[in-house]
């Protein structure tokens, strides 16, 4: 069970989350909230998050992209799970995901929204694939520089917009907004682990965007994934009728988003960036949070 909980990556599971914790207090913001669906929401997420982890982890170690890694050790390079024991979990895990996705939309969206809940099943469907593909099979797009994309537009787009409607059945343009503020940080997540991981990657031909880019200019490429999103949070604040002081508290967390990026900046060796991973998933997290409740609050003046 040891090397299971291990090989879920549980430093990973806040940042899956942060995109439903903005988009559910972006709802409760516009009067609109249900405790069930919240549950369910986190749920699937955590779900698809330890799929993603499973598939990652049995993708790169048949292929040998694992070996001799920096950072968290993985279960089926290191031997501790067999690849066939792994791709076995990867398959309860999908099954897993879809049925809690399944009962999820069900609840948002039936009776009176089906064409809706068609949406959200097909949106389901492409989560989990796309949970599975970033590092599983010939075409994997984890190889081919397509994570970072892959990641914006989930964990950012689809988590913040997705969760947003589940409560309120409507679309708002703006929430495009906050949604890439989160898709962008989480992005930064995948960058630091990216280029923590140059040179295995480059021995195994594993196409990452810091790869094309290399470390010196992947730093630059960190930079603005990392300092955009406060611009983006700020701009939708600006749209709003009802501007208070507490929504800017958010941009307290520049100091530690710049502490961070010095830390980057200054660092040579590719496994120093490995300590850097945790704060960088907890600084998303804390962005969702501050700056979701602070619009939440508002509707308490």
């Amino acid at each position: 069970m040891k090397n299971w909980i291990s090989a879920a990556r549980l430093r990973t599971l806040p940042l899956s989350i942060s995109g439903i914790f903005l988009g559910s207090l972006l709802a409760a913001y516009q009067g609109q909230f249900d405790g069930l669906l919240f549950a369910l929401a986190c749920v699937t997420t955590l779900l698809l998050q330890v799929l993603s982890n499973y598939a990652n982890d049995y993708g790169d170690g048949i292929k040998g992209t694992d070996k001799d890694r920096t950072g968290e050790k993985r279960a089926v390079a290191s031997g501790d799970i067999s690849a066939e024991s792994m791709k076995k979990a990867v398959k309860i895990m999908a099954v897993l995901s879809g049925i809690s996705a399944l009962a999820l939309i069900a609840l948002a969206y039936l009776p009176d929204h089906i064409e809706l809940f068609a949406t959200y099943v097909v949106l389901g469907i492409a989560s989990v694939w796309a949970a599975i593909s970033y590092t599983v099979g010939d075409k994997a797009y984890g190889y081919r520089a397509l994570g970072d994309v892959f990641v914006f537009v989930f964990f950012g787009l689809v988590s913040v917009i997705g969760t947003y409607m589940l409560f309120t059945k409507t679309f708002d343009a703006i929430l495009l907004l906050p949604a890439a503020a989160i898709g962008l940080l989480s992005t930064a997540v995948l960058n630091l682990n990216n280029m923590r991981d140059i040179p295995q990657d480059k021995r195994a031909n594993k196409n990452t965007v810091a790869v094309m880019l290399g470390l010196f200019y992947a730093k630059y490429y960190h930079a603005f994934l990392l300092f955009t999103p406060f611009a983006l949070a700020l701009i939708y604040i600006l749209q709003q009728p009802v501007i208070e002081w507490f929504q800017f508290a958010y941009l307290i967390l520049l100091i530690p988003a710049i502490l961070l990026m010095i830390k980057v900046g200054n660092t040579q060796e590719y496994k120093m960036l490995d300590a850097e991973l945790k704060k960088m998933a907890l600084l998303a997290l804390a962005f969702a949070l501050i700056f979701g409740f602070g619009m939440l609050m508002t509707t308490a003046v």
